[in-house]
């Protein structure tokens, strides 16, 4: 087949010039892959016959991103770009990293070391594209299938296992047959894995196009590996007429209603991660899961701590499984005390993580409940608009004058400015200085009078 290929001029030039000295150069892996699906390469990875002395002797601007194996990257202008030597890879005795790596002259050889059919293509435009393992083949068809052996290429990285989940869920392609049975009988061998690069691939799974391939991990055994409590939530059903689905598939569904970004989709995951504990069945075999927003806030962080997120997203995940059930009667004074109460950096992300939940639940008064976030999305719009006082910071008053006027620092402060902040949340229009000081002196007064 004769396919043309619009690489960087970057990528060209640095492809010439390891060719003018003799050494064969390609394009490889996920560019190679993204170019022929008509999407935009987020980078270019270059193969070559040189080894990494021989590629720094030909270019000025080298740094040496892991020599060992045998990348170097090279700059071209602000842009970087990893060469890597044609190797075959020693034994690997993690199932994530080979003892020792051999290098070759053998393009064929370096592809055959790689994952998935898909990601072993190599192009230049002097010999066109390369495909050995019937990559172009299972693009065309949309599957998910491994080089060679699939439990021979596990066995080497167990991290592909999840990868394949991965690459099904960006790309929409199922898994190969032969490749699922592989994963199931290795998916205990996803252990060894660091929880980093579990994380990193899970995170690329949540928000790909279709988050529901997460099943595809469940199916073979590797979210028992790194998310135990998904499997359970597969298992709790939810017989209540607000839900059509089990706990864990309707996480998946309202995964994939939510805008796809990390914070958002790893909140819908586990957003009713605590149902399984909280169910309780009441006389009508009606379920009822009290509580479970804040016990599943607590077992989210846990959760999140073990695969290593970092604090900004644990915490944001957290705060949002928290409030996720909360609705306020739709009214100024009460919406302002919601957002307050809540923080108003989870807003309006609190809205998209309501209206996923809803829509993956049953029909049963959704349009009632989408109308009522509607509303209330309206009423917290509206009090930006007016820029009315929801932060202690807002207040017209500040610690600095509640002191000025004659206040000690301390715990007391705080708690009359929070005591202010009540005020002015009930009606903005108190919120100037004349009025919280004149408060402030009267509630000083209220306070003398009680403890004379």
């Amino acid at each position: 087949m004769s396919v043309t290929i619009r690489m960087p001029e970057a990528v060209k030039a640095i492809i010439g010039r390891l060719a003018e000295a003799g050494f064969e150069a390609f394009a490889v892996g996920g560019c190679v892959r993204d170019s022929l699906l008509g999407r935009q390469p987020q980078d270019w990875d270059i193969t070559t016959a040189a080894e990494p002395g021989q590629v720094k002797a030909l270019f000025s601007r080298t740094i040496d991103t892991g020599i060992r194996h045998g990348t170097v990257t090279v700059m071209a202008g602000r842009e970087r770009y990893e060469v890597t030597t044609y190797r075959v890879d020693g034994e690997y005795e993690d199932s994530r990293h080979p003892k020792n790596v051999q290098f070759t002259r053998s393009l064929e050889e370096d592809l055959k070391r790689r994952d998935f059919t898909i990601n072993a293509m190599a192009y230049n435009d002097q010999r066109g594209l390369v495909d050995i393992y019937g990559g172009i083949r299972d693009l065309e068809s949309g599957l998910i299938r491994c080089v060679g052996n699939a439990g021979e290429r596990f066995a080497e990285d167990a991290l592909r296992m999840l990868r394949a989940v991965r690459f099904s869920a960006q790309l929409g392609f199922p898994v190969e047959e032969a490749t699922i049975a592989a994963m199931k009988e290795r998916s205990a061998s996803l252990a060894k894995v660091s929880a980093e690069r579990i994380q990193a691939e899970l995170i690329k799974l949540l928000v790909a196009d279709h988050p529901k391939e997460l099943l595809t991990a469940f199916r073979t055994g590797l979210t028992a590996v790194f998310l135990p409590e998904f499997d359970v939530m597969m298992e709790t059903p939810q017989n209540n007429p607000h839900h059509c689905h089990s706990v864990g598939m309707h996480a998946l569904e309202a995964a994939g209603h939510a805008p796809a970004e990390k914070v958002l989709r790893l909140t819908m995951l586990l957003h009713d991660v605590a149902k399984p504990v909280c169910r309780v069945t009441d006389a009508d075999g009606t379920d009822h899961f009290y509580g479970h927003p804040a016990e599943g806030s607590r077992m989210a962080e846990v959760i999140l701590r073990r695969l290593k997120c970092d604090n900004d997203t644990t915490e944001a995940v957290c705060r949002l499984i928290r409030w996720h059930d909360d609705n306020p009667p739709v009214t100024g004074r009460n919406i302002r005390r919601a957002v307050s109460r809540i923080g108003t950096d989870l807003y309006p992300g609190l809205f998209a993580v309501k209206r996923a939940d809803i829509l993956a639940q049953s029909s049963y008064r959704r349009a009632e409940k989408l109308a009522y976030v509607d509303e209330y999305e309206r009423c917290y719009g509206e009090i930006l608009r007016n820029g009315e006082c929801l932060t202690v910071k807002d207040l017209a008053v500040s610690g600095r004058d509640l002191t000025e006027a004659g206040m000690k620092p301390g715990k007391e402060l705080g708690d009359m400015l929070r005591y202010l902040l009540e005020i002015v949340l009930e009606d903005p229009e108190r919120n100037q200085k004349e009025q919280l000081l004149a408060e402030f002196h009267r509630k000083l007064q209220v306070n003398e009078n009680i403890l004379s």
